[in-house]
């Protein structure tokens, strides 16, 4: 690695905290349990927002070996809004072309990203430790500037008790023990999150019967920078491969095990690299970095927000690898959920609102466990028939554009829309783009300044496209022509887009009155 192993280094080690001398336990606005990726997205997106944070880990460095490698488009542009996007693009691996095997043929490509006019690519490989070492800086930066963020390293939180207007804690510390209290607790402590275990909460959905080795290599190779699927490979027969290109000549390869095997075994480097060498042949050289074994799970919690307490990210739900629907998801559940955070603690939104981000991250949960599902049982057929199947659909998509639909090797993430929220209202422009409809996350468009989406984020805004518009209450006014990529992503009229950068409403014409009135259900004010 290029970067010398950064997470054996402590970055935010312990440091002993006022709070811990306080008579009673101090109360914070919001307390975040977990600096992960989807933990130090929350506190930068509510520092940003000016709302103090306080994030709590029981470890004082970023996570070991790769874990999730895959972020795809909509994340990126999270992290644009973010102030980090551009660095973890610049590091990490572009592409959009996946090519899939059966055998040693190849019977399908895809491009997840065809048409142009768009700032970010549908994916980048990034190993987690670079994305939480960028993350962490930014936190960095913004705490330098002033932001109201705190990392408390070497916290981990013992007990959680809930009450009507608040929660508390008990930290367990190399100095002893101390309570603090939340307004809000965010759990963002994975997915053995001891938060949820702490709240007697447990997960809903399905374990399937198979496991997988990731492997972590370093090698010089000249495979192209695209994701590479083998349905019966000849290195691993009956059974399905991965490989993927990451930053500083890191490759991680995903290989099928089945169900009836020892894990602790399989790890063992004499064990792992037999299997390697079988797949890259025998005058590649290459060393081990990191190696795993996970087990396909497709399960989420009933509901994300129990009281005071909110679930993001794996503490909340749980997909199969294949999609890169994990982190991605936790991401975006960070995004969703911090713009209404900071409406409710500013008191210009009811508590309700809160109830709409378990709304549609569970609608979010749902829509990636349906796909992660599906893969899982494309790649490891349940019975004969679902067999026969598979690879019929397989060998048919070698020569037949109707086949190709069929075969998945991992739906890849994907933005949510949000069908059917409470927060919508109603389409006033049925005929226009379906990409654009009230709920769906705003399509990036080229202007001549730069992107659409560097100019939305962060707060309200009234996107005239074509049309004459004025700022409204809480939204501001944003007005670009209809031409170009513009006219087909968005037709002529008025948008409400959210803090999110989700669209919330749509007109043919502005009309102040039905603005407000938008405004009034977006921000949970309508009953």
């Amino acid at each position: 690695m290029a970067d010398a192993k950064i997470f054996e280094q402590s970055l935010y080690p312990y440091q002993r905290h006022p709070d811990q001398d306080a008579a009673a336990p101090v109360r914070h606005p919001v307390i975040v349990v977990g600096a992960g990726p989807v933990g130090l997205t929350t506190a930068i997106d509510l520092g940003l927002q000016g709302v103090p944070v306080v994030v709590l880990d029981d470890n004082d460095r970023v996570s070991t070996g790769s874990r999730a490698i895959c972020f795809a488009k909509r994340p990126l542009e999270i992290f644009d809004r973010l102030g980090c996007g551009q660095v973890m693009v610049d590091k990490g691996v572009v592409w959009n072309t996946g090519r899939v095997f059966m055998g040693e043929r190849q019977v399908y490509e895809f491009n997840l990203l065809p048409e142009g006019g768009h700032r970010r690519p549908a994916f980048i490989n990034l190993q987690q430790y670079h994305l939480e070492q960028m993350l962490l800086d930014r936190l960095r930066e913004l705490q330098a500037e002033g932001a109201p963020i705190q990392l408390r390293g070497k916290s981990r939180v013992s007990a959680i008790g809930q009450h009507d207007d608040h929660a508390t804690v008990e930290i367990d510390t190399p100095e002893g023990s101390y309570d603090l209290e939340a307004d809000w607790l965010i759990a963002c402590d994975g997915a053995g999150s001891p938060t949820r275990k702490m709240l007697g909460l447990d997960f809903v959905g399905r374990v399937f019967e198979d496991n997988f080795l990731i492997a972590d290599v370093t090698m010089q190779a000249d495979f192209p920078t695209e994701r590479w699927f083998w349905f019966d490979p000849p290195f691993n027969p009956g059974q399905s491969a991965l490989l993927h290109k990451q930053p500083d000549g890191v490759w991680r390869i995903d290989l099928q095990l089945g169900w009836d095997i020892d894990k602790e075994v399989e790890k063992r480097p004499e064990n792992v690299i037999p299997r390697i060498r079988a797949m890259l042949g025998e005058d590649v050289a290459f060393d081990l970095e990191w190696v795993s074994v996970y087990t396909f799970q497709c399960r989420r919690m009933e509901r994300f927000r129990r009281n005071r307490v909110i679930f993001a990210g794996d503490s909340a739900h749980q997909v199969s690898p294949f999609g890169a629907r994990g982190a991605n998801s936790g991401i975006q559940d960070a995004d969703n959920l911090c713009w209404k955070l900071k409406l409710v603690l500013e008191g210009s939104a009811p508590e309700a609102l809160l109830d709409s981000y378990d709304a549609e991250r569970v609608h979010g949960a749902e829509e990636n466990i349906l796909n992660s599902t599906r893969s899982t049982d494309f790649i490891t057929p349940k019975s004969e028939i679902s067999r026969i199947f598979r690879d019929a659909a397989l060998h048919l998509s070698e020569r037949h554009a109707f086949a190709r639909p069929f075969v998945n090797s991992g739906r890849l993430s994907v933005p949510c829309t949000y069908d059917g929220s409470a927060l919508n209202t109603s389409d006033a422009m049925p005929e226009a783009p379906a990409r654009s409809r009230p709920g769906s996350p705003c399509p990036d468009a080229p202007l001549a300044d730069g992107f659409l989406l560097d100019r939305l984020g962060g707060r309200f805004t009234i996107l005239a496209v074509g049309v004459e518009g004025e700022a409204v209450g809480m939204a501001d006014l944003l007005s670009v022509p209809a031409t170009g990529e513009m006219a087909e992503r968005y037709a002529s009229g008025i948008y409400l887009i959210r803090p999110d950068q989700h669209i919330a409403a749509r007109w043919p014409a502005f009309d102040a009155d039905m603005i407000r009135a938008a405004l009034s259900r977006a921000t949970g004010n309508t009953p």
